[in-house]
């Protein structure tokens, strides 16, 4: 077969103690899915989950032990930070009952949902797409995937972000409206999952804006941090 010009390798991310890589097929985020936040973002109850995506090179994938570089993006003066639990797809499906989601995952990773505000409220303000606040170059830093069996209550797990030290963002993963198994259902009948699929599973509460020289430090309980820090960008 011949291409018009070399096609772009392929995206994926370390698994925690091997040195195999989880090749990612397609990311999908999921919006307000913890409740305090939502009504930081002025929603309450618990409204039926909804999804967007990022493209897969958005990826930033943080090396254990390392610090990353993302660049300030462009068109924005509100970079927000989101810290997530990413729950990586081993096994693909459709219509997956969440009593059943278990068998589909293959491990766990933090991530950051980063987000250009100013632009994601404008566009909500025009009833348009959140495309260019939410799946811009670089949005998508992601640690190392912790296999399954290695994870542990990953379910009651601690997660947070600290920006140059201080707490921003600490909650559990309890908390989750839609826990991971029906984030998994509700997702599967809206797409057929594939192996490679990674879900950003939503962000609690304390999101604020990052300048640049910023450094974020995301955890999740069992997994390994990721260490991201913002950079110079270029216009």
């Amino acid at each position: 077969m011949s291409y018009v010009f070399n096609p772009a390798p392929t995206v994926s991310v370390p698994v925690q103690g091997t040195a195999d890589r989880f090749p990612v097929h397609r990311v999908y985020c999921v919006g307000r899915n913890y409740e305090e936040h939502a009504k930081e973002m002025g929603f309450t109850g618990r409204e039926p989950p909804f999804f967007f995506l990022k493209p897969t090179d958005a990826l930033v994938v943080v090396n254990a032990g390392e610090t990353a570089a993302m660049p300030y993006p462009s068109l924005t003066k509100n970079l927000h930070h989101e810290i997530e639990l990413v729950v990586a797809i081993g096994t693909g499906g459709k219509n997956i009952k969440a009593a059943d989601a278990h068998k589909h995952i293959f491990g766990y990773a933090v991530g950051l949902d980063m987000t250009r505000r100013d632009l994601q409220n404008e566009m909500k303000k025009q009833g348009r797409p959140w495309c260019i606040g939410k799946a811009f170059d670089q949005s998508a830093p992601i640690g190392p995937i912790t296999p399954l069996a290695a994870a542990g209550d990953i379910a009651n797990a601690e997660i947070s972000v600290q920006v140059n030290g201080q707490d921003r963002q600490r909650s559990n993963v309890s908390k989750l409206i839609w826990n991971i198994a029906e984030t998994i259902e509700h997702l599967s009948a809206a797409w057929e999952l594939q192996p490679g699929d990674l879900i950003y599973t939503g962000t609690p509460e304390g999101v604020a804006a990052v300048l640049t020289g910023d450094t974020m430090l995301g955890a999740v309980a069992g997994l390994e941090p990721i260490k991201v820090t913002i950079t110079q960008g270029q216009e």
